[in-house]
Formats: C-alpha cells, sequence, structure tokens
C-alpha cells in the first residue's frame, strides 16, 4: 500500500555540535519554497523542536530557586549565561522533547509535514543515549541528518555567532570554551555510527537512517548550500525509502 507520507520525511533529526550549522540549515530551509523545499529537499511544511529552548528554561527555573535560597542542580552562571552543571539535564532534555512530541505523535505523521528535532550531544550522555531514550515512533517515521565540523570550527562559528545584545536568539546562543571542551570536545557519533558517512543505525530494534554532512567550510552562498544539503539529504532520501 502506497504511504502517503512518502514524499517527505515526518521527522527530521537534525544533530551535531553547537554552531555545526544545524540553526543556519534550519534557517535555510525556512526560505525555501514549500513545494521546492518538499520537492529538493524532502522537508514539507516545517515545525522545529529545538532542546536549548529546554535548557534555556531550565536555566530560567534555576534563577528562580536561587532568588529562594535554595540550590541550583542542573546549573551554574558563567560568562556567557549559564553551563550545565549536572549531566542528569541531558536525559532530562530528552524527556521534555518526548513531551513535547506526544500530540504529534498519537495523531501519527501528517502529510506534507516535517518535524525538524535538533539537538547537540557530546561523548558522554552522548547520541546513543539520548537516541535510546526518544520515543520510538520518532525513530519508526523519521531519519537523522548529522552536521560534522571539527572541534576547533564549531568553537570558530560559537564566538563568530555570540551577540550580546541578542544572545537569547535561536542563532546567537553561546557557551564558554570550557565547558564547549568538557561537553563536546569529543561525540560518540562515529562510535555510534562507525565512521560510515550514510546508512542505518539501530536503535530501539528499529532501523534509522542517516546521513553525515560534512559542513566545512562555512558557506551563506545559497548555491553552495542547496548543493550541499541538495546531496545529503537525496541520500537520505533514498535510504529512507529503502527501509520503509
Amino acid at each position: 500500500m502506497a504511504d502517503s507520507t512518502a514524499d517527505v520525511f515526518p521527522y527530521l533529526l537534525v544533530l551535531g555540535r553547537p554552531a555545526s550549522g544545524k540553526s543556519e540549515f534550519i534557517d535555510y530551509m525556512s526560505k525555501v519554497p514549500d513545494a521546492v523545499r518538499a520537492h529538493r529537499y524532502a522537508i514539507g511544511n516545517f515545525e522545529v523542536l529545538d532542546d536549548f529552548v529546554f535548557l534555556w528554561r531550565h536555566f530560567l527555573e534555576e534563577d528562580e530557586l536561587e532568588k529562594q535560597g535554595k540550590p541550583r542542580r542542573l546549573s551554574r552562571p558563567a560568562e556567557f549565561g549559564y553551563v550545565v552543571a549536572s549531566d542528569e539535564v541531558w536525559d532530562i532534555l530528552i524527556d521534555d522533547l518526548n513531551r513535547a512530541l506526544q500530540d504529534r505523535l498519537r495523531s501519527g505523521p501528517k502529510p506534507g509535514h516535517t518535524t525538524l528535532i535538533e539537538f547537540s550531544r557530546g561523548k558522554n550522555y552522548g547520541y546513543e543515549r539520548a537516541l535510546s531514550r526518544l520515543d520510538p515512533r520518532v525513530l519508526q517515521h523519521g531519519a537523522i541528518l548529522y552536521m560534522l565540523v571539527s572541534f576547533e570550527e564549531s568553537w570558530r562559528r560559537n564566538l563568530a555567532r555570540y551577540d550580546e545584545k541578542r544572545k537569547n536568539g535561536i542563532l546567537t546562543h553561546s557557551v564558554p570554551r570550557s565547558e564547549m571542551e568538557r561537553t563536546y570536545g569529543e561525540d560518540d557519533w562515529g562510535a555510534l555510527t562507525g565512521s560510515k558517512p550514510n546508512g542505518y543505525l539501530r536503535v530501539q530494534g528499529i532501523t534509522v537512517p542517516f546521513v553525515t554532512l560534512f559542513n566545512e567550510p562555512e558557506s551563506t552562498d545559497p548555491r553552495v548550500l542547496d548543493r550541499r544539503y541538495g546531496l545529503a539529504l537525496n541520500t537520505l532520501k533514498l535510504l529512507w525509502d529503502k527501509s520503509r
């Protein structure tokens, strides 16, 4: 039986280090006409779930606790805003994403619609752990695009995009280098995928297609980005079609 949702990804996980180009990818897609985006990139009318939004919410909640004389548990203030003080937060953020997804998941994939799910992880409490905790219905219908950049490139972009006046913005949040090195100096993506550029992961007993997109050098040229994103997503769509 033909699948009415097969034209676009119902769920696309956009993963990678901070400042690897995830938010820029989403910003680019938001400017592409709907029909072109669906045909060229297999992304429909979309909405975004970024776990940084939940992380920031936890930071602010702990500010309120601190004002009441209660101890912080997950974060502490730092030069750029906050840093994570407990790795427990990474599991909590996946639980936050799962709760935010429940209405969409109950109703099932919506034809022509894509939910983009964006997050970063390091080596400890990494992508393998995050995916094993994510609602399996996302994995059953979804695919993964991982943005690969070196740590030094991630740090360079992290500094370049930081804007003190707009640090709450989706493209301008930043973390200090010490936090970047501790949390994101290494991640487990290569170990999880066997360092293959594309293929399938087996997570929670589910076959999930993935593509690793080497996202260097940085570019804002639409022609460069169209080719870069198009090649990656066309490959991912072929893998996704074969897995269904």
